[in-house]
């Protein structure tokens, strides 16, 4: 049975590796089904929209965080919205699984230290697709 998917990364906070989230969300989807396909389109918008834009952004994502079966996160470009996804998902019981270009980033102890939570620094992109076959059971 394919897996439901949230794919979490930085959206305002920055889109440098927007790229790299449209990479892994193409992968996953050749198995599973990602649920945030949009992370990875490089024209979304990083402003910020009326109250009640964000109040709709808010409910359907944790809708979709709740309807989920895993969380998986690149973390490397670090984002307010992503911390509350991943403590979100901890919350209701959700596999939460982060990724991080360790020549790029220093991640936060929040996440490093939370023993619920499974991180891989990568330095080289290709080392994440194996990476994701053996959580999504693929492998």
């Amino acid at each position: 049975m394919k897996k439901k998917v949230y794919f979490a990364g930085s959206i305002r906070g920055g889109r440098e590796d927007a790229a790299v989230y449209k990479r892994m969300i193409d992968y996953i989807n050749k198995t599973d089904i990602v649920l945030t396909e949009h992370i990875g389109l490089g024209n979304l918008s990083v402003k910020t929209r009326t109250k009640a834009d964000d109040v709709h952004i808010y409910e359907r994502d944790t809708e979709w965080i709740r309807a989920s079966d895993v969380l998986i996160a690149e973390c490397t470009n670090p984002s307010h919205g992503v911390g509350y996804e991943l403590a979100y998902a901890e919350a209701r019981n959700i596999p939460v699984h982060i990724f991080y270009d360790k020549s790029k980033a220093n991640v936060s102890a929040m996440l490093n230290g939370n023993t619920r939570f499974k991180l891989y620094p990568y330095e080289r992109e290709a080392e994440i697709y194996p990476v994701l076959d053996n959580i999504l059971g693929n492998k």
